[in-house]
């Protein structure tokens, strides 16, 4: 049953382009919309026992190995509704047709290869998986092809192709001592060490270093900020609300949760490199006039508070991590949105040249405000209650250090939101922005499904959090 995650976006890719016609490419973004909308409903409405039944003729002709739990379930649901929004971004921001269905196109892609990193159970499928990501993902950020574009697509690549290297160095060590690639003869493996080996050690820090590239953690952060402004609007969105987030972050989860385990040193490892890309991704944010630059190091602020909520070890902290993950794919992709419609309306990214814009978008200043006090912990929105449970959970497991740090970077946070928002939408409207007008209905709309998700995920938090959120600290078993 698994594997029609996989096959049946696989078998969609290959009929609209082997019958590719003037009528299936009008029909493309439909058929995509359903397949992503699809994904997105059947996770919320069907139980995970669903999951388990087989299809044997099917699961002949699919070679990997499946596998859900409540985890998986969070971030299918994520992948849905973030690929869903990216593709009406893309549908009304991508004029040229052939360009915007090969935005489609790579997009059901990228769909398939995040997929499968989250429902296989080996290191070596997860591996395909990420690297069908990986190229999906370059060949989004290049899209418009201009300078700028190639540019950040550069910077993804090399360090994308540094993280191949290692993640297949770990691969090929773990196979050498290990003599298996399954996340359960691996984790075995590692329950049964009293002293694990050198060249383990080794594997472990290539992998987690890898991923740590892949999830634009300080200070692997380099190729983050410039794939993120210069890639198209509908690709920002894509990259910085899920992508990043599943090929990095998820990942890491699953194979510390799952294969090498929670040892004082991953854990250290983990407190500090999510406190610093805290701080570094705060206090860079602060500094930035272009909205775009602003939001992407913010998002690697954000992310450091997944990784320092993973970094206790705790049920709690993992249940916090999730929960934040789950929000920040929800308000930064609404802030990618805004930043769309500022865009094509203003046709301008500094804030430095807008000013006074709430009288003339008052839909697009409503929302961005709601994401930004959601990003900045403000109650009752969901962001609030993801980084309470992250800060309780860190003063419960006795990391009172980095609490504070979380509650210091989440004034900082409310700091450079507050001063963009008066840059932008407050204060004297300038006079060459007097003929401006708000975005159309096709940007507004997904910008607005997600305040509402936003505002509904903060005022339901207690049935939020008995229904999604705590089920995923079984996974700890």
């Amino acid at each position: 049953m698994l594997s029609l995650f996989i096959l049946i976006p696989f078998f969609i890719l290959i009929l609209i382009n082997l019958f590719f016609s003037k009528a299936v490419k009008k029909l493309t973004f439909w058929i995509a919309a359903v397949l992503f909308l699809f994904q997105a409903l059947i996770v919320i409405f069907k139980p995970i026992e669903f999951w388990s039944g087989k299809l044997p003729s099917i699961e002949k002709l699919f070679p990997f190995s499946l596998y859900i739990d409540n985890l998986a379930l969070v971030m299918l649901l994520s992948i849905g509704i973030i690929a869903f929004i990216s593709l009406i971004v893309g549908q009304n921001t991508i004029n040229d047709g052939t360009k915007r269905f090969n935005f489609i196109n790579v997009l059901v892609l990228a769909n398939i290869g995040m997929n499968g990193i989250v429902l296989v159970k080996d290191i070596f499928s997860l591996y395909v998986f990420l690297e069908i990501t990986a190229v999906s993902s370059f060949i989004l950020i290049s899209l418009n092809r201009d300078m700028e574009a190639l540019e950040g697509a550069f910077k993804y690549l090399i360090l994308s192709s540094v993280a191949t290297v290692m993640m297949l160095t770990s691969i090929a060590l773990l196979v050498m001592y290990v003599g298996d690639t399954s996340y359960e003869t691996i984790g075995t493996f590692f329950k049964n060490q009293q002293f694990i080996p050198f060249f383990i050690l080794v594997a472990v820090s290539a992998f987690v270093g890898g991923l740590f590239i892949k999830g634009g953690l300080f200070p692997f952060h380099g190729w983050l900020p410039d794939a993120y402004s210069s890639a198209p609007s509908s690709v920002s969105v894509f990259l910085a609300g899920i992508v990043t987030k599943i090929t990095g972050i998820y990942t890491l989860m699953r194979l510390i949760i799952s294969v090498f385990g929670f040892s004082p040193t991953l854990q250290n490892l983990l407190l500090i490199v999510g406190a610093l890309s805290i701080l570094f991704g705060a206090f860079s944010a602060l500094g930035q006039k272009d909205f775009k630059r602003m939001l992407a190091y913010s998002s690697i602020s954000q992310m450091g508070y997944i990784i320092i909520s993973l970094g206790t070890g705790t049920p709690l902290g993992i249940a916090g991590a999730v929960f934040h993950f789950f929000n920040h794919a929800i308000f930064k992709s609404q802030l990618f949105i805004n930043s769309a419609a500022l865009e094509e309306q203003t046709g301008t990214r500094n804030m430095d040249e807008l000013g006074g814009l709430q009288s003339k978008m008052p839909v697009t200043s409503a929302t961005s405000l709601i994401a930004f006090l959601s990003t900045a912990g403000i109650p009752p929105l969901a962001g609030f209650w993801s980084k309470l449970i992250i800060i309780i959970a860190l003063w419960n497991s006795n990391h009172k250090i980095y609490a504070l740090i979380a509650i210091l970077a989440g004034v900082i946070t409310l700091a450079y939101f507050l001063s963009m928002n008066h840059r932008v939408f407050f204060g004297i409207l300038l006079e060459k922005l007097e003929n401006i007008k708000e975005a159309k209905p096709g940007i507004l709309f997904p910008a607005v499904l997600l305040t509402i998700i936003t505002i509904l995920v903060g005022l339901f938090f207690p049935f939020i959090l008995n229904t999604f959120i705590l089920p995923v600290q079984s996974i700890l078993g």
